[in-house]
């Protein structure tokens, strides 16, 4: 049966097999003692000789065999260990029509002796063997123009009616047209892109198992954790890991002749239909999607295609004016260049607060092109530190996404685990392009997945900790980016202690992001306490803080948090802050890949080694001496600072003028008494 799990139970149940063992001998076990049938037909086959030469072992006999294997400790299990792995990617593929572990035949020639862009597709669809999962749809919001107008206020509005779905489509108002810059000729015609290769019919085995793949060298290789960990710090190096090679580069326009040559021939009816024919219409989404389905699951050939993956503005621009575009006619989308739906502006505007936990060297708010043709595809992932992602189509075929909702994230793991026993290894690997499980296998293991069709011009969202995965049903551009309102600090919070747990590297600095964004809250509130004013962005401040706001009280956790640990932990002798000459460099645990941007602790015999509060005794053998506690704000300050968003007049005063070094406007030598409690009545911040 397909997924099910190997028992011994058919040994342990068996009456025949609880034969006492004498004390002290059950791991020197050998053999397995078994009382002799009398059975005519059973002495038939004895007969043939003592090495039974030709007699298939029964399925219990084999169980029994390979576990009296394992009682044997003289024996190396590794090579079990492969075998076991490849028996779970045989589970998926029991159906296939040729025996599994059999190649499958090419489907898909790449280049000739004259070009490398050309393609000869020799598969054909199967539309007898294809079928479609039956799934809900995810919402779909047509926002009107005065909605469209603030992103995240409208993201927000939409979050509760969305998120239990984990990702939904917005169609922005008919006006809605920005320009795409990626048309441009010199875009166009001109920029060139590394392809990657992809092999749809393997999309459903564990990818670090392909052929080619340097991750997979990386699994089978033993390591001390701390030093395996920290090798997958970003999702693009899984993708490129995942993949078999690199393909040829192209520019769009050619890419595009390749994608739309590769999708005529593949769902051409008759071949003796001519390639200068009449040109037959696009097929249906639902017969690319079905067929996708059929390749994934049960392939007959295999299917090589190509796709791009690249951070926008390097070889490929973004396909989004921005105010230095030198592209003609920019000048007159000035609308387009300051929206928050162009996302070169989306993961720094305000209310996003991604900016404050980034590092100049860090990508993570930088949009991603996508660019795909049929079959293309990215696999189960969730974004970095469960971010938001927005994502537009510019150009091009339809995609077809795939969602599982956040609060199915440790279920969906389990699953993967069930599915891919290795992975309980190496957990790290099920944050990345992991394998495409079709969601009939995962609607049959308790988990809801969603479907949502994203056409040209339109966004999808996905919300934080949820899987997606999508594939392209033909050439397409698009673009994405991830962002930060205030939402998402808790699911930020959780997965940061989670990575921490599993050595994962991050790619911001989450305590960073609390602090630079806390530093601006004060800020306003204390413009609007010397001031007397309001705006935006005071507004906001306010209510996502007050004694019960979110933000307040994430905060408070934090320094909590951090006051046990510096409690029990770091008694040192010597001690000095961090310092703002530290504020532009990521710093990270040695041992767990914490960030380490609130405090640290260094030795003197490796001053460039750093260790997070909980991983102070494995830095180094030196003594307690010899180290030093790095810090950057004393626990009174902190707190100082929690009470300050709060509402605290007394302490928003202290802060800012003590700590913060902020200007007193003229108009403060009349404001009210600092030692007033609360600023939440006079101002109406949230209590």
């Amino acid at each position: 049966m397909v997924g099910a799990k190997r028992s011994i139970k058919n040994v342990t149940d068996n009456e025949e097999e609880n034969l006492s063992v004498p004390p002290g001998f059950v791991s020197l076990t050998s053999l397995t003692l078994k009382k002799i049938v009398t059975d005519p037909n059973s002495a038939t086959e004895r007969d043939r000789g003592p090495g039974l030469v030709g007699v298939p072992l029964r399925n219990s006999d084999l169980e029994s065999f390979k576990m009296s294997l394992l009682q044997r400790p003289w024996i190396s299990h590794g090579q079990f260990e492969r075998v076991r792995h490849q028996d779970d990617s045989a589970q998926i593929g029991n159906n296939l029509k040729v025996p599994v572990g059999a190649p499958l035949p090419k489907g898909v020639i790449r280049g000739c002796e004259n070009c490398h862009d050309c393609v000869k597709v020799t598969a054909r669809w199967h539309p007898e063997d294809s079928y479609l999962p039956p799934l809900d749809d995810a919402p779909v919001f047509r926002p009107t123009e005065e909605e469209f107008r603030d992103t995240l206020k409208y993201i927000a509005n939409i979050r509760p009616r969305a998120e239990n779905y984990g990702i939904c489509r917005i169609v922005p108002p008919p006006s809605w047209r920005p320009p795409c810059l990626l048309k441009n000729k010199e875009i166009w015609e001109a920029s060139k892109f590394s392809s990657h290769v992809q092999k749809i019919d393997e999309l459903q085995k564990l990818f670090s198992k392909r052929k080619g793949s340097r991750l997979h060298e990386k699994i089978e290789t033993e390591m001390p954790k701390a030093a395996k960990i920290g090798k997958l710090d970003s999702s693009n190096e899984c993708v490129g890991d995942s993949e078999e090679d690199s393909g040829p580069e192209f520019t769009l326009k050619s890419f595009k002749k390749y994608a739309d040559d590769f999708k005529v021939q593949y769902f051409r009816e008759n071949d003796t239909v001519a390639a200068t024919g009449p040109k037959r219409s696009e097929p249906l989404i639902a017969r690319v999607e079905s067929e996708y389905w059929r390749i994934v699951e049960k392939p007959s050939e295999e299917i090589e295609v190509l796709f791009g993956t690249e951070v926008a503005n390097q070889t490929i621009a973004s396909g989004f004016p921005v105010a230095a575009t030198p592209a003609k006619g920019t000048g007159k989308y000035s609308e387009y260049v300051k929206s928050g739906w162009n996302l070169n502006n989306t993961a720094e505007l305000y209310g996003s607060l991604l900016p404050f936990g980034c590092y100049s060297s860090s990508t993570v708010s930088v949009p991603q092109i996508f660019i795909g043709m049929c079959f293309a595809s990215q696999c189960w992932r969730n974004e970095d530190h469960h971010l938001y992602s927005l994502s537009y189509m510019h150009v091009g075929s339809p995609k077809v996404w795939y969602s599982i909702p956040g609060k199915c994230f440790f279920k969906f793991a389990k699953v993967v685990k069930k599915w891919f026993p290795k992975l309980s290894k190496h957990p790290e690997l099920l944050h990345k392009h992991v394998a495409q499980l079709s969601p009939s296998v995962l609607i049959a293991e308790g988990i809801p997945v969603f479907r949502c069709l994203q056409n040209p011009f339109e966004y999808v969202v996905t919300f934080p900790g949820a899987y997606h995965s999508e594939f392209s049903c033909g050439f397409n551009c698009s673009e994405a980016v991830c962002f930060a309102p205030i939402d998402w600090l808790p699911h930020g919070q959780n997965i940061i202690e989670h990575y921490a747990g599993y050595g994962f590297k991050t790619l911001l600095s989450h305590d960073k992001l609390l602090l630079g964004a806390a530093k601006e809250a004060v800020t306003y509130l204390w413009d609007s306490l010397t001031n007397k004013s309001s705006n935006s962005k005071i507004n906001f401040w306010r209510s996502a803080c007050g004694a019960a706001g979110t933000f307040t009280r994430l905060l408070k956790m934090r320094v909590e948090n951090e006051s046990i640990r510096r409690k029990h932990l770091c008694n040192m002798p010597m001690s000095r802050p961090l310092g703002e000459v530290d504020d532009a460099t990521k710093r990270e645990c040695c041992i767990c890949l914490y960030d380490v941007y609130l405090s640290a602790v260094v030795c003197s015999c490796s001053p460039n080694r750093y260790s997070c509060l909980r991983h102070v005794k494995h830095l180094c053998s030196c003594g307690w001496t010899a180290k030093e506690f790095l810090f950057r704000y004393e626990i009174d300050e902190l707190q100082l600072l929690v009470e300050a968003l709060k509402g605290n007049m007394k302490a928003i005063y202290s802060w800012a003028k003590n700590i913060q070094k902020l200007a007193t406007s003229d108009k403060d030598h009349t404001r009210k008494n600092p030692n007033s409690t609360s600023l939440c009545e006079s101002n109406g911040l949230a209590a």
